[in-house]
């Protein structure tokens, strides 16, 4: 069992120049998953704006990126980052889910979804919004 921490960017409209840039500078594998690709289109004109996206070196570098849709309040600078916590074991990751969740609000509740064996969120008392995943390869229809 392990599990990982990495930063969650949230922009809109921008975060795959912002994946790109951080692929420049820091090296390593670029992953991008549009709301077309997770067949989750709510607005046509953003579907091909990043769901999510990533990049990992081999140095240990790693950063996640998404557009928040234009149908959820977004403010730069507020709100600009998750903490996502990524694991291989499900019932690892959901025992860190339902402690967070026992003292937290739940943003999305931990499910199965298109690019992850599970996947949630939750808002602790102090503000911060954790993603919680099982990994899963995503592989683009």
């Amino acid at each position: 069992m392990s599990i990982s921490t990495t930063t969650h960017v949230n922009l809109r409209g921008e975060a795959r120049a912002a994946l790109e840039l951080y692929r420049s500078v820091f090296g390593g594998e670029l992953t991008v998953v549009t709301y077309r690709d997770a067949s989750a289109v709510q607005d046509e004109a953003e579907a091909d704006r990043v769901m999510w996206g990533q990049v990992v070196s081999d140095a240990g570098f790693r950063v996640m990126a998404y557009d928040v849709p234009s149908a959820l309040p977004w403010e730069q600078g507020q709100g600009s980052y998750f903490v996502s916590v990524r694991g291989d074991d499900v019932d690892e990751v959901t025992g860190y889910w339902e402690r967070l969740a026992e003292h937290g609000t739940v943003v999305v509740p931990l499910a199965p979804a298109g690019w992850a064996r599970l996947y949630g969120m939750v808002r602790d008392p102090f503000g911060v919004t954790w993603v919680l995943d099982v990994a899963a390869t995503y592989q683009p229809a």
